[in-house]
């Protein structure tokens, strides 16, 4: 079985960068007054969960507390700024402190550890250099480094990679271009990358334009190359395991009423997109031998997919909304060619209730993937002034193509063939803010939220029929967070 033994240099590369940039911080302070230049985020998590295996096997719970400690520093000169953030954990159990970062979850089956998360870990979240002189729009940005890349809607882009990505922000014009390549998770407890981030570079950009206020209409691109190995026919499969690889394109157009601006003013608000996937992708195939999966062979497919994701929202007074979206990720073809799959770096998080708390599109407990995958979603959201928000949303889903997988989800059960009812879920998020104003206003793409708040997040999910009859009849996901930003 083929694994990576080596640490990854980028590893060192990243903790060089950062002690440049801490270094560096007095001087960057001393033409940086009208703003804070470091401080410290505190994040205590509560997390319940029972059970995401659905009673199929032992596992799948978590209850624990963490503390979740972010030390950070900025500086500004000139057109230049630098900003690093660092992070330190100490949980109970493995606790998700973070719900961009990738579902890394303890397995009690695995025979490797490269990829198990630990209780207490050390980590670097961003370590960035920004330029913003190219042109004298002040929303324009140069940035390379580790940074947060992030689309409104989060099914395209919504991760901290390391990439070189430049920013256009203007009343009557957005764009952005980048590229990225995921060379570390930089914590001290992940050894490997997960396998679809080896060897696989991204391409991405968007353009959107206002046609009138309030009223945008946009492009967004994406490619993806993979260049790793797949492994030969007779090795062991496992989590560390390569299982496809390819050179995917995605392609979409979409028109945004405002549907993820919590602070508009519109009566009603609208998202509608289209995506087109095409390219070519290669996938082992598996079997069982001695009890032990090996790799049975390998299989390539001209892929040919699409997805819609549609969104309404009507405000009905100040205090109170309503809403619908519905989402469809094609599936279907013996190989896998009409099976729709996002591009890797999406986190499937926004504020598509139209409130500050960012939710999963896709559910807070299952956490589905928009890939061979149908979703219709019912919400309302109430806001008092700016002290507090709650959101109440109802999800179905069904897969496209009774036969195949789902793609990746919050649920680690097995799938019967046949049956296309997926299950239904309930989601609350009602969160509580304190203070405001205590971070410069430059840092907001790398931190979406205020200041200090405590936040309940949770979800109930019920699997339908296509978990089969042995499984749990509910399965439930839930946090409180408090957050205080120093």
């Amino acid at each position: 079985m083929k694994k990576n033994q080596k640490k990854n240099p980028w590893i060192g590369a990243g903790l060089g960068l950062s002690v440049t940039l801490i270094s560096s911080a007095p001087a960057w302070a001393a033409t940086y007054d009208a703003e804070k230049n470091f401080g410290l985020d505190v994040k205590v998590t509560g997390q319940s969960e029972d059970d995401r295996d659905l009673g199929t096997r032992d596992g799948g719970d978590v209850n624990g507390f963490a503390l979740d400690l972010r030390p950070w520093l900025y500086g500004q000169s000139g057109n230049w700024s630098a900003y690093v953030m660092a992070q330190a954990v100490a949980s109970t159990d493995i606790v998700e402190t973070d719900p961009i970062s990738e579902n890394t979850e303890e397995d009690t089956t695995s025979t490797s550890n490269r990829r198990e998360p630990d209780k207490n870990y050390l980590a670097l979240r961003e370590f960035w250099v920004d330029y913003a002189g190219l042109t004298a729009y002040p929303g324009e940005h140069l940035r390379f480094g580790r940074q947060r890349v992030r689309s409104d809607e989060g099914t395209w882009w919504d991760t901290n990679i390391e990439a070189l990505n430049w920013t256009f922000d203007t009343t009557l014009l957005r764009a952005n271009l980048g590229v990225a390549e995921r060379f570390s998770d930089y914590r001290t407890d992940l050894d490997d990358l997960a396998p679809e981030d080896e060897d696989r570079q991204h391409l991405f950009g968007s353009i959107s334009t206002q046609l009138a206020p309030g009223h945008w209409v946009g492009l967004k691109a994406h490619h993806s190359r993979d260049d790793g190995d797949l492994p030969d026919v007779g090795e062991e499969v496992d989590e560390l395991t390569k299982t496809y690889k390819g050179d995917l394109t995605w392609l979409g157009i979409n028109a945004d009423g405002e549907f993820f601006n919590p602070r508009s003013t519109m009566p009603l608000n609208y998202w509608a997109q289209l995506t087109w996937l095409t390219g070519q992708r290669d996938s082992i195939t598996e079997g069982a031998v001695n009890g032990q999966r090996v790799v049975t062979g390998e299989q390539d497919a001209d892929v040919s997919a699409w997805a819609i994701d549609l969104g309404l929202r009507w405000t009905i007074d100040q205090n109170w909304k309503i809403g619908g979206a519905y989402a469809r990720g094609s599936g279907g073809g013996d190989d896998g060619s009409d099976q729709f799959v996002q591009t890797g770096m999406e986190s499937n998080r926004s504020n598509f209730t139209g409130t500050q708390s960012r939710l999963h599109r896709f559910g807070e407990a299952f956490r589905g993937e928009l890939s061979n995958l149908q979703s219709v979603t019912a919400f309302t959201s109430w806001t008092l002034r700016e002290d507090y928000d709650a959101s109440l949303v109802y999800h179905r889903f069904w897969r496209v193509d009774s036969d195949q997988s789902i793609g990746q989800a919050g649920v680690n059960a097995a799938l019967v063939e046949d049956d296309k009812d997926i299950g239904q879920e309930v989601d609350l998020v009602v969160t509580r803010y304190f203070r405001q104003g205590l971070l410069p206003a430059s840092m907001s793409q790398s931190i979406d939220e205020r200041s200090a708040l405590v936040r309940f997040r949770g979800g109930l999910f019920f699997p339908g029929d296509a978990y089969g009859s042995q499984a749990d009849s509910v399965m439930h996901r839930a946090f409180v967070d408090f957050i205080w930003r120093f």
